[in-house]
């Protein structure tokens, strides 16, 4: 499988090495699958999706997204690449004194100058649309949204740059299990809307992993403990692994 994504010996510490939160990470994330990223709070998933977005940089080791190495960049290319990476964060994080269409349109009209204010607004809405968000919502406040919908703004806006990588993290942490049913499908939908794209998706929960991830990576101490097709951890002998396994499907059950 062609990686999209690959990360080779990450180490990153906060404290001057007093303790590292990656300890020598090595992982090839493969191009046009979903994959998902699991483990243990601590382990440093949300750290590792940082680096891949340039927001962390290593203190060793390298990070190479779409061919490139995200750190010999200067500042300015290295923002112009993140157009090219969506991210949808874990509380949709928009702009509350946007509305739905502006918080949309906001990175259009940062990054696409080429086009006019009339082709931003169309772009925004088909995006809206794609996402699933009745146009009725348009002018409204984040505020004014339920958390569902706000989850497909955030996707909205993550989509509109037509990113070949597109990154969740945590999308479902707090939701109910509707909700989560809902955010697992449209990350599903979303995916096969963009052939050729590549879905990374960090997350606690086991059952969304196995339900929707075609490629699913555990993270322990810092380092990959286990990687493969979700049958690959049903199957596992690891006992930390089987311990995550069974406990993660006894919670997707009891919901």
């Amino acid at each position: 499988m062609e990686p999209v994504i690959e990360v080779r010996n990450l180490y990153k510490t906060f404290d001057e090495g007093k303790s590292f939160v990656l300890k020598g990470l090595d992982l090839k994330i493969p191009k046009g699958l979903i994959t998902i990223l699991i483990g243990y709070s601590g382990t440093g998933k949300s750290v590792l999706l940082k680096h891949i977005l340039g927001l962390f940089k290593p203190t060793k080791g390298e990070v190479i997204v779409l061919g490139q190495n995200l750190f010999d960049m200067e500042e300015e290319e290295l923002i112009r690449f993140r157009t090219r990476l969506g991210v949808l964060f874990q509380h949709a994080a928009l702009f509350d004194d946007m509305t739905v269409l502006e918080n949309v349109t906001f990175p259009l009209r940062e990054h696409r100058r080429d086009l006019s204010p009339q082709e931003i607004i169309e772009k925004a809405i088909e995006k809206l649309k794609s996402s699933g968000l009745d146009p009725s919502h348009y002018d409204k406040q984040p505020s004014e949204l339920s958390s569902g919908m706000q989850k497909r703004v955030g996707l909205a806006r993550a989509l509109v740059l037509e990113p070949a990588i597109l990154l969740y993290d945590e999308p479902t942490t707090g939701l109910d299990p509707i909700l989560t049913g809902m955010v697992d499908n449209l990350i599903m939908e979303t995916h096969k809307k963009h052939k050729g794209s590549t879905s990374v998706v960090v997350t606690h929960d086991l059952g969304a992993a196995f339900r929707i991830g075609d490629y699913v990576v555990m993270l322990d101490k810092g380092k990959v403990l286990l990687e493969g097709a979700p049958e690959v951890f049903l199957e596992s002998d690891i006992e930390v692994v089987r311990h995550f396994v069974e406990k993660g499907l006894r919670r997707s059950e009891d919901v």
